[in-house]
């Protein structure tokens, strides 16, 4: 029986996951921080922050990962966040949006934002932009934004102030809207920097049974998870196509793609559309005041 291939191994490199304190997330930085990276975990609350630091060194003892707390709702955290982290560090080798939230009923934010288009693909886009020089000073750098086969669903409307209609938001409306701005961020990233060492890919994890739907979602919501129950996933195996994509070889030179059980896959016609793709970009660039 042939030896089990070696594991790539992330010595030296700095990897920086936003919502690593549970689910996928964890997971992730879990089995990245096994493979040599030096952590950076961007998280909400304290308390849950410093458990997974302390998983994590129970896998990896020689691991120290720094936390960096940040609520992703609030763009002004955001800044505050990339500007520490351009502080601290010289240099990005991989970043993961990882987090995500479904929202309950109808929240807006103090900023004047809808809580899962903020949280979901505001913040990420605003991130990375502001994380770019970092990603750039490590010659070959990785984005990985955790999309959604939800983004079927989605719609990018011509005016953003709909979600913001009690009479028309559906919860479950806006988290497939969020992954469908994901998926055209992360084409329109990956052409804007295709003649950098970065690469821009997105992914589905499956669904996973996770606590993504809350006491707060609505009943059908809560009913469409209930009947997926049976074909939902662990978050070991949620993890295993973000994990793919921050250390296989293989996909060092791929960008722009969509990923499902660590293989391209095919994303809506929707997803795929250039146009579509650049005016959310100007969208976004005007929603999180990116100059």
């Amino acid at each position: 029986m042939a030896a089990p291939a070696e594991l790539p191994r992330l010595d030296g490199k700095t990897v920086l996951i936003t919502g690593p304190s549970g689910g996928i997330g964890q997971i992730t930085a879990r089995e990245l921080a096994r493979r040599g990276a030096h952590l950076v975990l961007v998280c909400r609350n304290p308390e849950r922050a410093e458990q997974t630091k302390t998983l994590i060194q129970q896998a990896s003892p020689a691991s120290q990962p720094d936390i960096l707390l940040c609520d992703l709702s609030v763009l002004a955290e955001v800044r505050t966040l990339a500007a520490e982290v351009t502080r601290r560090y010289s240099k990005l080798d991989v970043l993961i949006n990882n987090a995500g939230i479904m929202p309950g009923p109808l929240t807006i934010t103090d900023e004047g934002h809808e809580l899962s288009w903020v949280t979901n693909h505001l913040a990420p886009f605003l991130l990375t932009n502001l994380l770019l020089p970092l990603l750039e000073a490590a010659g070959q750098a990785r984005i990985i934004n955790v999309a959604s086969e939800a983004h079927w669903l989605g719609e990018i409307e011509p005016a953003q102030n709909f979600r913001n209609d009690r009479e028309k938001y559906s919860s479950f409306t806006a988290y497939c809207d969020s992954k469908l701005a994901n998926i055209l961020f992360t084409n329109e990233l990956a052409h804007r920097l295709e003649l950098t060492g970065i690469t821009a890919n997105c992914l589905h994890p499956g669904i996973v049974d996770t606590g993504l739907v809350n006491p707060g979602s609505s009943r059908l919501l809560k009913l469409m998870w209930l009947l997926a129950r049976p074909v939902m996933v662990t978050p070991e195996v949620g993890a295993q196509t973000s994990i793919f994509l921050a250390t296989d070889p293989k996909v060092a030179a791929l960008s722009g793609r969509y990923f499902k059980n660590s293989k391209p896959a095919r994303s809506s016609g929707t997803a795929r559309n250039r146009a579509e793709a650049s005016r959310l970009w100007r969208i976004s660039a005007e929603e999180t005041g990116l100059e």
